[in-house]
């Protein structure tokens, strides 16, 4: 993989790369829609990476060939105006480090990867994180990696224009390989928690797209926030269960319900990383369950293709349990499944959800990847 990036890199510059770039898409284990609550989430990093050979230029000029679109565009580090397309996420990386206050020099790169795009698998933030630490080697610059998650949720936010919270760029900067990522969405505190042995995580992607995932989300947000007022708190996060059962009754029917899930989700994710330090994947897989019905019923972002490729997931011989994953309304579901059963699982699975719904799914099955990291080629 790696001697032909570099090939490709040279057939476009004309010269050899000096670094190589990797950040990897992440898929979130539990732990949803509870991160702008100041929550607790438990994502981790795919085997679905993207990759940036790149070499330093002289000047302050970028200039990026992306493999993906079969398309070269470039900008100026001195003259960062917003546009529309891919390279945003590079240009929005630059802009949020020269507001930091760093100096940066310009590069010429090679993008690609095998994220699948529009899947909910985090690929823009794989672009923001591998943007950061390009311009971060090639101007001699050491962030480590919550700064770099939080440039790259900067990036997102404020040049992209995309509301999220920081946890698909912490996946993808800071995760360990065999591991989970406890995130403190309050704190960004994190720690590594190992997966429980012999386990794989299957990504299960319906083949539909998130159509009302922007209003939706805005909606889900805004009664949250009626709720942690409601209860009188910064966020649902401070709110426990037993908090919730004594004071549900006075809130409307939907907002009753919103709270529910998040403080319900909080609870399962500390649940999760119980279940996985004594290695008992069959909690784990209760979890994923329970996590699964929440969403479902009490927040319902999940959809029809969702419910039923979980349904069918959850059938199969080795899968301790299956729910959907990320904003709602169509893209991934994420199962626990043993590790020696995966092909076996792939493809009874994708066999009865095409039969089910005439859709023909995509199935990735993964282990915990690394974080991102930069290799220099040049020593």
């Amino acid at each position: 993989m790696n001697s032909q990036l570099i090939e490709k890199f040279e057939q476009q510059f004309h010269t050899s790369p000096a670094f190589l770039v990797r950040a990897p898409g992440r898929v979130n284990l539990i732990g949803e829609h509870t991160d702008y609550n100041d929550g607790f989430v438990l994502p981790m990093a795919i085997e679905r990476t993207v990759h940036l050979p790149l070499r330093p230029r002289h000047d302050r000029r970028v200039i990026v060939h992306s493999l993906v679109y079969g398309e070269t565009a470039e900008f100026s580090l001195d003259n960062l105006q917003k546009g529309k397309g891919w390279l945003e996420y590079i240009k929005g990386s630059a802009w949020a480090m020269q507001e930091e206050g760093w100096t940066l020099s310009g590069w010429d790169g090679l993008l690609t990867g095998d994220i699948p795009l529009g899947a909910g698998l985090s690929s823009s933030a794989a672009v923001e994180v591998a943007a950061i630490r390009a311009f971060a080697a090639v101007s001699d610059l050491a962030p480590d990696p919550v700064k770099i998650a939080r440039l790259g949720q900067k990036a997102e936010n404020r040049w992209v224009g995309v509301n999220c919270g920081i946890m698909d760029q912490m996946a993808s900067s800071a995760s360990r390989a065999d591991h989970a990522l406890f995130l403190d969405c309050r704190s960004l505190e994190y720690q590594h928690i190992p997966l429980p042995p012999g386990v794989a995580i299957a990504i299960l992607d319906t083949s539909t797209r998130r159509g009302l995932v922007h209003s939706a989300y805005n909606e889900r947000r805004s009664q949250c926030e009626a709720a942690a007022r409601f209860f009188g708190v910064r966020a649902l996060r401070d709110v426990d269960e037993a908090g919730f059962r004594s004071r549900a009754d006075a809130l409307d029917g939907v907002t009753r319900r919103r709270a529910r899930h998040i403080i319900t989700e909080n609870e399962r994710v500390l649940r999760a990383i119980d279940s996985m330090r004594r290695g008992d994947p069959v909690t784990l897989g209760y979890l994923l369950d329970t996590s699964h019905a929440s969403l479902r019923d009490d927040f319902e972002v999940s959809n029809d293709a969702l419910n039923m490729i979980v349904e069918i997931a959850r059938r199969q011989p080795g899968c301790y349990g299956a729910r959907m994953t990320g904003a709602g309304f169509g893209g991934c579901a994420v199962a626990l499944v043993e590790q020696d059963r995966g092909p076996e699982f792939e493809a009874a699975l994708a066999g009865q959800f095409l039969q089910t719904t005439g859709l023909q799914p995509a199935i990735y099955i993964t282990q915990a990847a690394e974080g991102a990291g930069t290799v220099c080629l040049t020593l």
